[in-house]
């Protein structure tokens, strides 16, 4: 389980969060939503070890995150799948999997069979180029090689963004039997709101940099949390 408790993080002078609580729990999505620019995107970041933060604590399983970096967030269990998707555009696609070793053990360094049934466009396409991809293609690369590092948590940053609806209905389906399995926590930031409502175990909606919402979907109303997240 990942628990965030209190988190506050500023960009320089700029606060951008304000006192975040957020649990994930495995075998659940957690949906943080609201709209651009409230700092859903900089919360991801805290908890990869990507920004620092000024106060509060990250804690995984029991063992607190401190201010830990990309490389130590990962080796704890953490994986996370930016906005934008960040894949190496002139490396193949089974080398950009392989670039998620980079955190594991030498025995442990193998694409898993899994992650061709997970997404198998990725070994029809396996030796051509991130950057001869569709949009969709990459996006589920990227989901694919945080897979790789075998994670605890799994933080996915607007993975609809500028994908065409066969992709998105496909990644979707991704996450729901990654859920089902019960092995990871997802934490899903999203803006299409059909999309993560109908995913989503668990809503935190953040407005102005704070927590303005945190139930769990039988909890929640659904006009009162869409109109939370696009007000």
């Amino acid at each position: 389980m990942l628990e965030v408790r209190g988190l506050t993080l500023k960009y320089g002078q700029s606060q951008i969060l304000y006192d975040v609580d957020l649990t994930a729990e495995a075998g659940r999505v957690t949906a943080v939503m609201g709209t651009n620019g409230v700092g859903k995107t900089s919360l991801l970041k805290a908890i990869s070890g990507r920004h620092p933060y000024d106060r509060g604590t990250i804690t995984l399983n029991g063992r607190e995150l401190v201010h830990a970096s990309a490389h130590a967030a990962a080796k704890a269990g953490v994986a996370y799948v930016p906005q934008g998707r960040e894949i190496f555009p002139l490396l193949s696609v089974t080398e950009n999997l392989e670039s998620g070793f980079a955190c594991l053990g030498r025995a442990e360094r193998g694409v898993p069979e899994r992650i061709y049934e997970l997404f198998p466009v990725l070994k029809e396409m396996a030796g051509r180029r991130g950057g001869d991809l569709s949009g969709g293609q990459q996006q589920q690369l990227a989901i694919a090689r945080a897979l790789i590092t075998r994670p605890k948590v799994l933080l996915l940053d607007e993975p609809t963004e500028g994908i065409q609806p066969n992709i998105i209905k496909q990644i979707g389906h991704v996450i729901a039997q990654l859920r089902d399995e019960g092995e990871m926590a997802v934490v899903l930031v999203e803006q299409f709101f059909d999309f993560a409502y109908e995913l989503a175990d668990h809503f935190v909606a953040i407005r102005r940099g704070a927590v303005e919402m945190n139930e769990p979907r039988a909890e929640v109303d659904r006009e009162r949390l869409l109109a939370c997240v696009t007000i």
